[in-house]
């Protein structure tokens, strides 16, 4: 499947917002989104869509994903909070994003968490991420192109590509369920310390 190669070829998986990268001053709302824009562009699948808009950003704040906004500036810890809202949103629901992320901001406002740490853990598993995903690529097209052997010629190009985007859709269906479940676990935790 010469197909996959060029798609893979054709958008940036790797894709991240390192800390180096995130500026040491706040940030105006504008410069946010511009900073998301150059950084997460490539990502888009239509020209047209945006990565991210004030609308977005102040629904965040209203739905409280993120913790308070000082003087219309958002800090280094705003910035790694949308980051990972971002990536978040790609499979959660808001909902379950807030449930997730709750705790997070309480820790940040009272200074009890190391977010560069926490960050740099998590760039470093989506690192592993994306090795994990370019070698269950090569994996899973053989998989595809074993199962349409034995198919007419004319007929087993588009068998591979139904079968194949079938297959990742299941992939990611599977990983969502367990993300959602870990949520679950999260939002249940929360309930039963609050009724002790």
């Amino acid at each position: 499947m010469e197909k996959i190669k060029q798609i893979m070829e054709q958008f940036d998986i790797e894709a991240n917002l390192t800390l180096d990268e995130i500026p040491k001053i706040d940030l105006y709302m504008d410069q946010v989104i511009q900073l998301f824009e150059n950084k997460f562009g490539q990502s888009k699948r239509n020209e047209d869509d945006k990565v991210l808009t004030k609308t977005m950003i102040n629904n965040y704040a209203k739905g409280k994903l993120i913790f308070p906004i000082q003087n219309k500036k958002y800090s280094k810890e705003h910035l790694i909070l949308i980051s990972l809202i971002y990536q978040l949103k790609g499979g959660l629901s808001i909902n379950d994003i807030k449930s997730t992320l709750d705790e997070m901001n309480k820790k940040i406002i009272k200074g009890d968490i190391d977010l560069d740490s926490f960050y740099s853990s998590y760039l470093n598993l989506t690192q592993q991420n994306v090795e994990d995903f370019n070698q269950d690529i090569v994996e899973r097209v053989k998989a595809v192109k074993d199962e349409v052997k034995g198919f007419k010629e004319d007929d087993s190009q588009y068998r591979e590509e139904v079968l194949m985007i079938s297959s990742l859709v299941h992939m990611s269906n599977l990983y969502r369920r367990m993300a959602e479940k870990m949520v679950d676990g999260i939002m249940a935790e929360k309930e039963g310390k609050r009724h002790r």
